[in-house]
């Protein structure tokens, strides 16, 4: 197996192919990771995404420095991942931000049942129906591809 680095143009390749990742954050040393579906704007350099307010929302809010991951894997010898290292940033209802707000909803709207499944309820989870509209603001990007040698 051979791997190599991936450019930017490779990696944001990858980034607008892709509709699910896994976003880290972390509060206090205590690192979280979870799935979420989000839209990349390579004009922007950012990726949006929306969530109702729990525990992902909460930790971002207290520390903005997060990563998302993506991955292609066809084998377990052929496979890529990008890293995208960022800030958080809630998009909200104000007019400075109407016109992201805008972007990030086309965006949303190019995906198959965009809403899901961040309006999705879960069983064990207390009420809490507020939704965020967010983007995580792109400082920087890896990535890596293998392949059979």
């Amino acid at each position: 197996m051979l791997i190599r680095n991936l450019n930017r143009v490779e990696c944001d390749e990858v980034l607008r192919r892709a509709t699910l990742g896994r976003l880290a954050c972390a509060q206090r040393g205590q690192p979280y990771i979870v799935p979420i579906h989000f839209s990349f704007d390579d004009e922007r350099a950012c990726v949006y995404a929306f969530s109702a307010v729990g525990q992902k929302i909460d930790w971002m809010r207290e520390n903005p420095k997060v990563c998302l991951e993506v991955e292609e894997i066809l084998d377990k010898d052929r496979w890529t991942t990008v890293l995208v290292f960022g800030r958080y940033r809630e998009i909200d209802n104000s007019e400075e931000d109407a016109e992201t707000r805008r972007r990030a909803w086309e965006r949303f709207q190019q995906r198959p049942e965009w809403w899901l499944p961040a309006t999705a309820k879960v069983s064990s989870a207390p009420e809490r129906h507020a939704i965020v509209v967010y983007r995580i603001e792109i400082d920087r990007v890896t990535g890596r591809r293998t392949s059979r040698a």
